[in-house]
């Protein structure tokens, strides 16, 4: 009697209690999906923080590869997908040669996850078929307002798509993410502002009502108001100020050769014509009198980038990856505030030499700024502006110092001045490699002992130390074929030929054949190093928020890879010696853009996202120079 009692009461209770637990977890569902931005995966794939789940997938993988797998990555248990990362194994074949990496594929390598991995560069497959799943449900609502497209006579097809606004309340931790959630309404179309030109430089804004810097919430510091903070004091006479941009921009064909690193990433995003109009937005606003771009898709840039930037006041010089490579560099500088001096394309491929048969290249430029009239006989020093894109390839330290050593000669070459000093230099680019790495150190403190060294700790960007078998640097790094002392200088029977703006700039640039026998000069064991005397414009963290800066996320990983160096004599100051302190006044650091941390780029679906179209940020700084009296 009592037991059926108790049945007829529990019973109820315990349906009641199922029902609220179902709507409970519904909830959470509901808002998980509203935060993302991206319509097409669902919470499975969406950006989210490593877990137990995730971390076992890894090690299977670590397993996989201990074990000598050549085989290609079977379907994942579904188990190890729910409610984590993106699944980015299945995308990927294990490496046949874990010491060699396709050339072809080490331009868009994802981070960690995939260290031990290449993408497959042509899967018969969908992603939704490799995992052996039904393809992904599309997410309830508007997430993506549509915009009608604009079509000008210059640029047809290049409206921008403001995402479907977010409830500010879900982000009350950081005022940088409740300002990104809060996104603009739709444009009428007969209000939507379109891209022209009216004359020099007068370039209207696309359309967004919002710009991404009000919403990333990127501040500048300033630091011109701080007495004697460069260890500098203010001069009497005038000063010539400029700015300087240095920005990865993604080039279209490598995000689409490895498209499995941008599954976070709504497609309508993704597309050229949506990032693009972004990118000039960017420009536009910030307003750098030099421009130093990476990845920069040679069509894409004669067809809209150079002809935009042209009408925005810049004169433009591009150098294309050697082989079949369809991106590069390009330095861009105002010619109202600068006068060329000397251009010089970098090669860094040379045939016949293994550590050095990449693609990668530079650009040095020497500019001669120009002052005001009205200001008497005064002068100025000239400027070397450097910018280069060095091998992604974690494992190949080798080939990155050997990269850096040929750049560095370059600026060395291009800044060098009759007495044998230097004019200021800024050094900057997509440098693939993370603070406080040997190569980092070896750039900014100018001596690098690397004899022994495994190959893949040079850059920092990934640990291979499990690996039984460990590339290792030997001395000496590079032949004395290459004409290139261990001091990162030519050979003075070596040095390139100097050239001014060659015709046909897009193609590679040949130096003239030198039949001289090889030189003969001394080589130290096991050091490189350079006498450039370089700093960093940024510290790498961030004081106000405790975390490191962050200028890429590849895979969700935040991580700096991007830099600004400048001249900058060291100073001590007490018993530390701190680089960011000068005392030779010919240039000073103004102010600089503030990055962002890996936090506020997850609450904003990482990169690229609506707002900052490149899965790099852009890097801006300021800086003055000493006007002297002739």
């Amino acid at each position: 009697m009592i037991a059926s009692c108790l049945c007829y009461l529990l019973l109820p209770a315990a349906r009641l209690f199922r029902a609220l637990s179902d709507a409970f977890f519904t909830c959470r569902k509901n808002a998980f999906l509203a935060k993302s931005s991206s319509p097409q995966v669902d919470g499975d794939f969406a950006m989210a923080p490593r877990g137990p789940d995730q971390e076992e997938c890894e090690g299977l993988l670590e397993q996989w590869q201990e074990e000598g797998s050549s085989q290609a990555l079977s379907t994942v248990s579904e188990g190890l997908l729910v409610d984590k990362g993106v699944a980015e194994s299945s995308l990927a074949h294990l490496m046949d040669n874990p010491g060699e990496q396709d050339a072809a594929s080490e331009d868009k390598w994802s981070s960690r996850q995939l260290s031990d991995l290449w993408a497959a560069e042509n899967l018969e497959e969908s992603f939704p078929e490799v995992l052996g799943e039904e393809p992904l449900p599309e997410v309830e609502g508007p997430m993506w307002a549509e915009v009608p497209v604009q079509t000008g006579p210059q640029y047809a097809d290049c409206a921008v798509l403001p995402v479907g606004a977010l409830a500010a309340e879900q982000w009350e931790e950081d005022p940088a993410v409740v300002a990104w959630s809060i996104a603009p309404e739709p444009v009428p179309q007969e209000e939507a502002p379109i891209w022209s030109f009216e004359g020099l430089g007068q370039l209207q804004p696309p359309p967004v009502e919002i710009p991404y810097h009000e919403i990333l919430w990127r501040e500048w510091e300033d630091f011109s108001t701080q007495p004697d903070a460069q260890g500098l004091e203010a001069g009497d006479g005038p000063q010539f100020q400029f700015t300087l941009m240095s920005y990865n921009i993604l080039a279209q064909d490598l995000m689409q050769q490895s498209s499995e690193l941008y599954l976070h990433c709504h497609p309508d995003i993704l597309s050229w014509n949506y990032r693009f109009a972004n990118l000039m937005q960017e420009f536009q606003h910030w307003d750098p009198d030099i421009l130093c771009l990476q990845e920069v898709q040679e069509d894409h840039y004669w067809q809209q980038l150079e002809p935009s930037l042209r009408m925005m006041g810049f004169t433009c010089f591009y150098k294309r990856r050697t082989g079949c490579k369809t991106d590069g560099c390009a330095v861009c500088y105002k010619p109202t505030r600068f006068r060329l001096l000397c251009a010089s394309p970098v090669e860094y491929f040379r045939p016949g030499l293994e550590l050095l048969n990449r693609d990668n290249v530079g650009l040095v430029l020497l500019l001669q700024p120009l002052v005001p009239e009205g200001l008497g006989q005064v002068s100025v020093a000239p400027l070397c502006v450097a910018n280069t894109h060095v091998l992604y390839n974690p494992r190949r330290g080798d080939v990155k110092l050997a990269q850096m050593a040929i750049f560095l000669a370059e600026v060395d070459k291009v800044a060098r001045l009759s007495d044998g000093s230097h004019c200021p230099i800024i050094l900057c680019g997509d440098l693939n490699s993370v603070p406080d790495s040997p190569l980092y150190n070896f750039i900014r403190d100018g001596e690098l002992q690397y004899h022994g060294m495994p190959a893949w700790k040079v850059s920092g960007q990934e640990d291979f130390s499990h690996q039984l078998y460990q590339r290792k640097l030997q001395a000496p790094l590079w032949p004395s074929s290459l004409g290139i002392t261990d001091c990162c200088q030519y050979v003075t029977s070596c040095h390139p030929k100097r050239s001014e703006r060659p015709a046909g700039w897009a193609e590679p640039v040949i130096e003239e054949d030198i039949s001289e026998p090889e030189p003969d000069f001394p080589r130290t064991v096991g050091t490189i190093q350079h006498c450039l005397h370089l700093t960093s414009v940024y510290t790498h963290f961030l004081p106000q928020h405790g975390r490191p800066e962050v200028t890429t996320m590849p895979l969700g990983l935040g991580m700096t890879v991007d830099y600004i160096f400048f001249s900058a004599e060291s100073c001590k100051n007490g018993n530390r010696t701190d680089r960011r302190l000068c005392h030779d006044g010919t240039l000073k650091l103004l102010g600089r853009l503030s990055l962002l941390s890996e936090e506020i780029l997850w609450a904003a679906n990482g990169l690229p996202n609506p707002f900052c179209s490149s899965d790099h940020l852009c890097l801006l700084a300021s800086f003055e120079m000493e006007v002297t009296a002739l």
